[in-house]
């Protein structure tokens, strides 16, 4: 069932709206939830440090853990706590500079068997926290790019119908070990949900063709894709990590590079044969994980195994099928929690205490890309974007105490930035349910959504920051400066924009509570040493992320805001947003900015730049009490049909639809204003209305 428009009788009785709220019954009456807090009043965590050890030993869902790990020391010798940045202002002087990169470059990739708890529970109901954290992300970047797949797109099939009005369907008894994964039936109203969040913010999608039967393409997603979701579609991955295809029991042992090339070249005649399919040329690959198939040419009782996607560029795989291949695509994590997942007397879990300190280094983010600066270089010649279509702090769930704890912050922003510095054209961060620790965002357990609210991880935090670096103008050009004689704990980048400096990123990954490790980067723009005029302006604005540990998990701000605590999350800004100004010493040529251990500074050096940093919150928000248990009537603000982004395919359908329950045409499409699938005229579930956030 789908319900993406109103009925213009409705929507020409809220002509005159400008705001609604929301207000939802339950069987028990109103419901409501806890009050917005402000910035300051987000508790800091109690924190009682994990001491022993070896994994962590906790029986709850590993999304609320509560393991916290005790910072790494202060390095002996520590870094240096004062140091000049010189920085040419024109970009033309800059060597090294990134390829241009778009405001949308940090995106999300959600696992496909937990769309209904972070995207909504249909085409009709929408859940608003995610609404709300994809606003504030596209606010910044200009939209937001997300990829509903993984492991379960492997085996979903689309079917007309599911019982109960779901929208998805996991049968786990037909998983297949060892990836523990759930055989997914899923119907078309999964679309039209998500075409309803772009119809309210700019989301573009990636979704996945299954691959577990290369006899039988099931080419239905996107043949119904391409019609339901027009230019909101990024394309489709062909293959999910097929280098572990052999391990894990999906295909035969001895699986390589030239059964991938041979069963992609089946897709691609099946693709070619498809009329449904218009746009042929939508498919990314290979979507290898690294570090599984044997180098032919290594030696054979000791092959090397290359993380890098060369044994698939040498079969000549761009070459043959250039004429299908939208993008390119690796996956990858710098460590996995696997032993803890699948237990195995052969493999050891990890030691947290051990592994805490890998991320909190400028290294870490130079080894994860470095396998693969071959592979980008080759994108660039061959025309294609080159993405990292999923990663993490770690696979099988992540870390608890790291990948939840704004260590993980920091290591993604500086993890993020040296992707675009290393010419990646996107990186998907992965979420999944409250089974694992690394999520960005995730949904209160559904037997306690009555009483809690969402809960928001520290990459999600990362990913504003990033976005907020790379802005919306899609010329930013991004160069690791490796200030302080290129020291691993006090990485910083410079950002380009319209070919002129506009922003700088500075990073610190000490943690120490006393300030006597906050560094002072003393900033010097243009002058002689680079043959032009000294550029340092009157003052600069420095915005802040910042948290009393690295490894706190609740008590995370930016800019002087939070999104709240665990369980308070509605994916609204709490608090009032600080940007702090700085004057600067001209005559000098330089600018001073501390950076607090631990914490991330970003710095608006140009006039454009500096403007964005002073321009108040202006993203739509979607205010809720939402409870849902029964149905209720709808109020939504008509400006957005006017104001939404993308179209909303191509077969747009002019006929209209009503949503009573159990009308006739409850569940036809309609098109109006240019928006096509839209969430209004939620009879079943929700009331909604725009408003702009404080």
């Amino acid at each position: 069932m789908r319900i993406p428009l109103t009925s213009q009788l409705v929507l020409s009785s809220l002509l005159a709206i400008t705001k609604a709220h929301i207000t939802v019954y339950g069987p028990f009456g109103k419901t409501t939830v806890a009050p917005v807090q402000s910035g300051t009043d987000v508790r800091p965590t109690t924190t009682s440090y994990m001491t022993s050890n070896g994994p962590a030993q906790y029986t709850g869902l590993a999304a609320y853990n509560d393991i916290y790990l005790p910072p790494p020391a202060i390095p002996d010798p520590a870094p240096a706590t004062a140091f000049t940045i010189s920085v040419p202002n024109s970009a033309s002087l800059a060597n090294g500079l990134s390829i241009p990169h778009t405001g949308s470059f940090f995106g999300f990739s959600i696992e496909m068997s937990v769309a209904t708890q972070l995207i909504g529970t249909n085409s009709s109901m929408l859940h608003v926290p995610f609404l709300n954290l994809m606003s504030v992300v596209a606010e910044r970047a200009g939209a937001v790019h997300v990829r509903v797949g993984g492991n379960t797109q492997e085996t979903a099939y689309m079917v007309d119908t599911l019982s109960d009005h779901k929208i998805i369907e996991k049968n786990k008894e037909d998983a297949s070990n060892p990836t523990s994964t759930p055989v997914l039936a899923f119907t078309t109203d999964l679309l039209y949900m998500l075409g309803n969040v772009s119809s309210l913010v700019n989301t573009k999608w990636y979704l996945g063709i299954p691959f577990n039967d290369t006899r039988n393409w099931r080419l239905a997603i996107a043949e119904q894709a391409e019609e339901i979701l027009g230019d909101n579609l990024l394309g489709f991955q062909a293959g999910n990590e097929p280098d572990l295809y052999g391990a894990h029991g999906h295909r035969a042992p001895s699986y390589s590079q030239w059964d991938y090339f041979g069963e992609f070249g089946l897709l691609t005649q099946a693709y070619a044969n498809d009329t449904k399919v218009t746009k042929k040329r939508s498919l990314i690959a290979p979507s290898t994980q690294g570090g599984n198939w044997p180098d032919p040419n290594s030696d054979p009782n000791n092959p090397t195994r290359p993380v890098g996607a060369e044994l698939v560029w040498n079969t000549g795989f761009v070459q043959a099928y250039d004429q299908f291949l939208s993008a390119l695509a690796v996956e990858h994590y710098p460590d996995n929690n696997c032993a803890v997942i699948f237990p195995d007397p052969n493999n050891k879990p990890k030691d947290l205490q051990q592994e805490f300190p890998a991320y909190l280094t400028h290294q870490s983010g130079l080894d994860q890309v470095a396998p693969h600066l071959n592979s980008t270089m080759l994108a660039q010649g061959w025309g294609k974007p080159f993405l990292m279509f999923e990663t993490n702090t770690a696979s099988c769930g992540g870390f608890p105490g790291i990948s939840d704890a704004f260590a993980a912050a920091l290591w993604a922003v500086d993890y993020g930035l040296q992707m675009a510095n290393s010419n990646f054209t996107g990186a998907l961060f992965h979420a999944g349910g409250q089974n694992v620790t690394y999520n960005p965002f995730t949904a209160a357990p559904t037997n306690e959504s009555a009483i809690h609210q969402w809960t928001v991880g520290p990459i999600f935090y990362s990913s504003v920051v990033v976005a907020e670096a790379l802005g919306t103008t899609n010329t930013s050009r991004v160069k690791d400066l490796l200030p302080n004689n290129g020291n691993q704990y006090t990485p910083a980048f410079a950002v380009y924009e319209n070919d002129q400096l506009a922003r700088m990123v500075l990073i610190n990954f000490l943690n120490d509570p006393t300030g006597a490790n906050d560094y002072t980067a003393t900033i010097s723009v243009g002058g002689s040493q680079f043959g032009e005029a000294s550029a340092v302006p009157s003052e600069i604005r420095v915005k802040y992320l910042l948290a009393p540990s690295v490894s706190e998990k609740q008590n995370i701000t930016w800019a002087g805001q939070t999104l709240g605590g665990r369980f308070q999350v509605d994916g609204r800004w709490k608090g009032t947003e600080t940007v702090h100004s700085i004057s600067c010493d001209q005559s000098a040529n330089s600018c001073q900015v501390k950076v607090p251990a631990p914490g991330v500074a970003l710095v608006f050096v140009s006039d454009s730049a500096q403007r964005q940093a002073a321009m108040p919150e202006s993203a739509s928000t979607y205010p809720t009490t939402v409870v849902t248990k029964t149905a209720n009537t709808v109020t939504i603000d008509p400006s957005v049909v006017a104001t939404s982004n993308g179209r909303g395919g191509k077969s747009r359908g002019n006929s209209q639809g009503g949503t009573s329950q159990g009308g006739a045409n409850g569940a036809a499409r309609v098109g109006a204003s240019g928006a096509t699938y839209f969430i209004a005229a939620l009879s079943i579930m929700l009331a909604m209305g725009l408003s702009r956030s404080a």
